[in-house]
């Protein structure tokens, strides 16, 4: 059996690992994952999901603050004589010193047609920015920043009502099959690496508080864009009346309208002029409250 440890964290990566545990062609020696953190209103610490599923099936769990400075932990992963080491998600840049561990090569699951959206953001980047397709990519880990070489690519289509949420949920359910073919492939010897073309290489950096504030002033297609690429994470948001206002679901309108002004309701939702054409606000969530549909929310403005 090929014999690895997981590096993961979100939820995105819990089936990852699910199918390489159940896995007859994979043995997971152990988990590495993020520390757990303070969550929710009472700020009680919670595990990451990764570590979750770990405890629930018997497999070691490693919680580094910095899996580059932590030599002990370095020491227990080299004992386990793991064959790849298997990143997903993981949250941390790896030293050469820790990629150097494995006996094969460390494996990365990136959510992007690389070298396209190289960095920390490809999924709500490729939404933001209208693409009507993305993909899934293993490749072998090095120093730079998803540089490393190609082993398989697998295309994913970005319907116009897609979400972020639904194409994490895409990647997730589509990911551990091309982990487990990558793996074999390296492990048999047939599968050969592909250097990155370095036409098209483009960054998906961080999103930033300013990027997800609505600016009524650009064209309606591009704020819907911004709406469905950050859907619940954490959401694009207008101020209203001194209130942050959420919109979770919106849809383009061909009518005009002074940028900003809430020009009417509609039997759907409530029209907002934008730079170019309108945008139909669905769905909000007003600071305080709870979701709700976007007429009720304009409705309650009047009483």
């Amino acid at each position: 059996m090929i014999r690895i440890v997981f590096f993961g964290t979100p939820k995105i990566a819990v089936k990852s690992l699910e199918y390489l545990y159940n896995s007859d062609k994979i043995d997971v020696a152990a988990v590495v994952t993020q520390p757990d953190k303070p969550a929710g209103r009472g700020h009680k610490l919670s595990m990451p999901p990764v570590k979750e599923f770990a405890l629930n099936h018997g497999i070691p769990v490693f919680q580094p603050k910095s899996i580059k400075k932590e030599q002990e932990i370095q020491a227990e992963l080299k004992k386990l004589n793991p064959d790849f080491f298997v990143t997903f998600a993981f949250g941390q840049i790896l030293s050469q010193e820790v990629l150097d561990i494995p006996k094969f090569e460390t494996i990365n699951l990136h959510a992007s047609l690389l070298p396209k959206y190289r960095g920390a953001n490809p999924i709500q980047r490729a939404i933001i920015n209208g693409d009507k397709e993305t993909g899934i990519c293993t490749m072998i880990t090095e120093l730079g920043l998803d540089c490393g070489d190609i082993c398989l690519k697998e295309r994913i289509d970005i319907p116009k009502d897609m979400n972020c949420m639904d194409l994490f949920e895409k990647i997730s359910t589509m990911s551990p099959v091309l982990l487990e073919k990558t793996l074999v492939g390296l492990y048999q010897g047939n599968l050969k690496p592909v250097p990155q073309c370095e036409d098209g290489v483009c960054f998906a950096a961080k999103l930033s508080k300013e990027e997800t504030q609505i600016d009524w002033n650009r064209p309606a297609v591009e704020l819907y864009n911004l709406i469905r690429g950050i859907y619940k994470s954490p959401s694009a948001y207008f101020t209203y009346d001194g209130k942050i206002i959420k919109v979770l679901e919106a849809r383009v309108s061909e009518e005009c309208g002074k940028c900003g002004e809430l020009l009417r309701a509609t039997k759907e939702g409530v029209l907002v002029g934008c730079g170019e054409n309108c945008l139909l606000l669905l769905t909000v969530k007003p600071e305080g409250k709870g979701e709700m549909s976007a007429k009720d929310w304009y409705n309650g403005l009047k009483k």
